[in-house]
């Protein structure tokens, strides 16, 4: 080639980086260009909270990375690297899958001020891994709570458009009229907009206040707020199925790890 035209024709690593859509800014280090995992994954990936959340907490200067704070989600941490977030120091660790059938008065949380009893204390035993509950069931709801350190998976799970299945099984105060099972199957309008459910149906035809309803909706407290509306009190709320896991096996109050081939449908389905 014609050394004149190859000069002519060389890009500076700038232009190089704009003409294959990888845009880097003069003044990165090179230490956030070196391989690794960004921050905020790494954190999300040892069961602090999803990545957005971590972003978030990164940059209010709770995270240090070598007894310097990074206020950076992108700065990519290396093998040997000390990151510690308030206080308490953080691995990377292996992935962890727990599901839990939750009793009563338990509070869906990691930690809670005013001591009330969490679901951290039902597993207590299961891991030394650092685990969070993906997305939330409230203190008088029971059933199938799912707990990890994968926070790319968690919140694949919890964003709507995944439009993960779940289900539950209702008691209310008195027998559903036919009028009102149709009206929810058309979706209630509530004040945060219409509570759409995908299928509603009589659990038991010999008693009618026990209810099956299927929704991938996250709304807080929906399937409540739901009968509400209608003039019922929900006298229990169990979810019996999330994202095709069920509570086979699984007696009240107990926990077990999810199977290789259960980790695989679950990211198979987010």
């Amino acid at each position: 080639m014609n050394k004149k035209y190859a000069d002519k024709n060389r890009f500076s690593s700038k232009e190089k980086n704009v003409a294959t859509g990888r845009f880097i800014k003069a003044d990165q280090s090179k230490e956030e260009l070196s391989p690794g995992t960004v921050l905020n994954k790494f954190l999300s990936n040892a069961g602090v909270a999803s990545r957005r959340n971590c972003a978030t907490l990164i940059q209010q200067g709770l995270v240090m990375v070598n007894g310097k704070a990074i206020l950076t989600p992108a700065y990519r941490v290396q093998n040997n690297d000390e990151v510690v977030f308030r206080g308490k120091k953080i691995s990377g660790g292996k992935k962890v899958y727990i599901l839990l059938n939750k009793p009563k008065d338990f509070i869906t949380t990691t930690h809670d001020e005013h001591e009330r009893h969490t679901v951290m204390e039902l597993i207590k035993n299961a891991t030394t891994e650092r685990v969070f509950p993906v997305g939330r069931l409230d203190r008088n709801t029971t059933g199938l709570l799912l707990f990890t350190n994968d926070g790319e998976l968690a919140q694949k799970l919890t964003h709507p458009s995944k439009k993960v299945k779940k289900v539950y099984e209702v008691m209310v105060n008195k027998e559903v009229a036919e009028q009102d099972l149709e009206k929810i199957a058309k979706g209630i309008e509530l004040e945060d907009g219409i509570a759409a459910v995908d299928d509603i149906a009589f659990s038991n035809p010999a008693d009618r206040s026990i209810i099956g309803i299927e929704l991938h909706i996250g709304k807080n407290r929906i399937v409540r707020r739901i009968f509400e509306h209608l003039g019922y009190d929900v006298r229990r709320l169990d979810r019996v199925l999330y994202a095709g896991l069920t509570k086979k096996d699984l007696p009240r109050g107990r926990w077990r790890h999810l199977s290789e081939k259960e980790v695989r449908q679950l990211k198979v389905l987010s």
